[in-house]
């Protein structure tokens, strides 16, 4: 960290500053939570949970790009750190044509540079100031009262480092927040200025990067041809952080992808406006996340002083919103580079081409297995290659050529005819190793044919010597083709590519949909909420009532008598629950009784039910005799409070072996039907939902109908419902529809 070499400007130097200091101006830019719509005709526009409903876009050209630089704390002393990093600092504003002024209260001149004892001495405003100083905080009211508009922080000692540090950094942080000027930082480093080759063309990748060694493997694809734009090492993000620069970045003309190491995110709502935006101008977000695991997580906060939340929920936002997550470092560079550079899918077919049978078959399961599609080719397809391919050789895909044609035409023949069928997009041919001249011959066809189609070609080259004519110069000499090292990284790219331009050919953002105005169930609603409680099964249950949600047929007794009539009212069978705002798990206290026919039988049961409750200490409010729901397919709908995003929706297989099945998938409001759709689709257990064993096919349409009314209570019940369960919600067959039968509510 560059945070132990600040202490060379001493008390001093810090003194010189407070003293050149003034009152801070007026803060201009805020984080506080937005009023709720009508209340102040110039906020932004909000939800019904009061969350905004777009993301700001910081104009950050004049940091990436500023026209005047301040160093404070330059310094050309031999042997000193900040000597190095100032000597960086002119280099780069050298290259993008800005005036750099050093600041030193005990200097005249740095590196020949006239140097200036404060920031209110300059002789200009200045866009950017970089601090060279252990401790940022004094130099902020005074970076304000010049106007500067962004501010850069090295130092560390702060979040990362425990509660002082945290505390220190929430004072940065206010700081910043009065001053009106926007903090790369603290804890980063000099990667925004590192010197980007200019000589590449084409669609660049942006990096943003919480921890700046990680973005190294990114941004050295420049020298395998891939453009690079922009790097933002965000640090601890005492004000700016990563979704700021998706949002910046999604709307540069030049950047084809977003590469992202991210640790842990600040604001999740921030988060996914960000990656709104990049899924509305259709560009690609590819982000490693840690956290995965408890080791992850605990790393991830004591780097960055950040949780990294529950990565179920993380993971389930990422994909909602579009955002490409990969695992490790290479799968980061190679799907950037492939989503930055290819066009748009033709179709979404993939032919793998092969010199070898065992080479096709191997990398044709790995990429089934993965979920591409690969076609059989038409028998006419087959029939053409077959002019120049052996008949005893497969090539209904894989296609096998036995050793690609060196010494006539036929190699570039049988390429073009494979590209020529309107249901391949992708060609992809793995090259295990180099088998020279055919593995040349092979790489030059494959170029010479990328240059000549709309269509995708990657090539993997498999050996590990990598210094190859072939690859080196041919391959990477080529814009055209995306080059691979391994199977999995262009599995792994070509499914993010071509998922990518599905999701975004039809996504609509939900925040156009979000509502803005509580509905009537919300006045319903709150009537029933008794703030830090947990309600009964029939509180909740009036719950769901008031959102439309249908519940059995029940009424709440508080007598032997008054049960036996209201089963005749309901109709026989019934089941009796004890019903308390304690009461959680009722079957494993035995106060559920099911199938019940008689009278005899409603007032035992009566009895039981009280005796069991007496016995555990448990207070009723009385007893539900509830309709008998006939059997269907039992699911989970629930709501639950997240720390980074608050509240989501969860679905998933139910019943009383709910945490043994671990069967769910989860969503961050808003979102719409098509979300609901998906998230059925990504349960193990989605075949029950389709009918099995001769089971009917049950009412999906009414299951996502109670999805999607969950949701709304939980963006209007939000910041007041801290727990929903559904469980079960029976799904009843096809247009019979789906009731709550069971239901626990927790308030905040």
């Amino acid at each position: 960290m560059l945070g132990s070499t600040h202490g060379t400007l001493t008390t001093h130097f810090r003194a010189r500053v407070e003293a050149c200091g003034e009152t801070p101006r007026t803060a201009v830019h805020s984080t506080a939570a937005p009023s709720p719509e009508g209340s102040d005709p110039a906020a932004a526009p909000v939800d019904v949970s009061g969350r905004p409903l777009h993301a700001d876009v910081p104009d950050l050209d004049r940091f990436f790009r500023p026209e005047s630089v301040a160093v404070i704390g330059a310094s050309d002393a031999e042997g000193r750190p900040n000597t190095g990093i100032t000597r960086q600092l002119i280099a780069w504003a050298e290259r993008v044509g800005a005036r750099l002024h050093p600041v030193h209260p005990t200097r005249t001149s740095v590196f020949g540079l006239d140097c200036h004892p404060c920031v209110a001495d300059l002789p200009e405003q200045v866009d950017l100031a970089v601090l060279l100083v252990a401790n940022p905080l004094p130099v902020i009211e005074e970076l304000a009262e010049s106007k500067v508009k962004f501010a850069v922080a090295f130092a560390s000692g702060f979040a990362e480092t425990g509660d002082e540090g945290a505390a220190a950094q929430a004072r940065l942080s206010a700081a910043v927040e009065r001053s009106g000027l926007r903090l790369l930082g603290p804890n980063t480093n000099l990667n925004a200025f590192e010197k980007f080759r200019d000589d590449l063309d084409g669609p660049a990748i942006a990096l943003i990067t919480q921890s700046g060694h990680q973005g190294r493997p990114v941004y050295t694809l420049q020298e395998l041809g891939i453009r690079l734009s922009h790097w933002a090492p965000t640090g601890n993000e005492a004000d700016l952080e990563t979704s700021d620069f998706i949002s910046y970045f999604a709307e540069q003309p030049e950047v084809g992808a977003i590469a992202c190491y991210v640790e842990g995110l600040k604001d999740g709502r921030a988060f996914l406006l960000a990656a709104d935006r990049a899924a509305r101008n259709g560009v690609p977000v590819v982000a490693v996340k840690v956290g995965r695991t408890e080791t992850g997580a605990r790393m991830a906060a004591s780097h960055t002083g950040k949780l990294t939340g529950a990565d179920t929920v993380v993971d389930a936002a990422m994909r909602q919103f579009g955002v490409i997550r990969v695992d490790g470092l290479d799968e980061l560079q190679d799907t950037a580079a492939l989503l930055a550079r290819a066009r748009k899918p033709l179709a979404d077919g993939v032919v793998v081409y092969s010199i070898s049978g065992g080479t096709g078959a191997h990398f044709s399961d790995l990429a089934t297995e993965a979920g591409l599609t690969l076609p059989t080719l038409s028998p006419a397809k087959q029939d053409e290659l077959h002019q120049w391919i052996p008949e005893y050789l497969n090539v209904a895909n894989p296609v096998d050529n036995g050793g690609h044609p060196v010494g006539d035409w036929r190699g570039p023949k049988i390429i073009e005819a494979i590209l020529a069928d309107p249901a391949v997009g992708v060609l992809i041919c793995p090259i295990t190793g180099p088998f020279p001249p055919m593995s040349d011959k092979l790489a030059q066809d494959l170029v010479d044919a990328a240059e000549r189609t709309d269509k995708l070609v990657c090539v993997i080259w498999g050996s590990p010597v990598g210094t190859e004519e072939a690859y080196r110069t041919t391959l990477l000499g080529s814009s055209r083709v995306a080059t691979f090292r391994t199977f999995g990284n262009c599995i792994t790219a070509v499914r993010a590519y071509l998922g990518h331009h599905r999701f975004t050919a039809a996504y609509r953002s939900p925040f156009d949909d979000a509502p803005r105005t509580p509905s009537p169930s919300y006045r319903k609603a709150q009537a029933l909420m008794r703030p830090g409680q947990q309600l009964s099964e029939h509180a909740a249950k009036q719950l769901l009532r008031a959102y439309g949600i249908r519940v059995p047929r029940e009424q709440l007794v508080t007598s032997a008598a008054a049960a036996v009539r209201a089963a005749g009212q309901v109709g026989y069978p019934v089941v009796m629950k004890a019903s308390g705002p304690q009461l959680a798990h009722k079957t494993e206290l035995g106060l559920v009784k099911m199938g019940l026919t008689s009278a005899s039988q409603i007032r035992d049961a009566y009895r039981e039910l009280t005796d069991i409750a007496r016995f555990e200490n448990v207070p009723l409010d009385g007893v539900l005799v509830c309709q008998m729901v006939e059997k269907g397919v039992e699911m989970v709908v629930g709501v639950t409070q997240d720390d980074l995003f608050g509240p989501t929706v969860t679905v998933g297989l139910g019943g009383v072996l709910v945490e043994i099945l671990n069967d769910a998938a989860v969503r961050v409001p808003p979102f719409g039907e098509d979300q609901a759709r998906a998230m059925l689709g990504e349960l193990r257990g989605h075949a029950l939902l389709e009918g099995v064993r001769g089971a009917p096919p049950a009412d999906v349409e009414a299951l996502v109908e109670v999805i999607l009314r969950v949701q709304r209570m939980a963006l209007e019940l939000g910041d007041e419902l801290a727990e929903l369960d559904i469980n079960p919600l029976m799904v009843l067959p096809r247009g019979q529809g789906a009731v709550a039968l069971d239901a626990l509510a927790i308030c905040r």
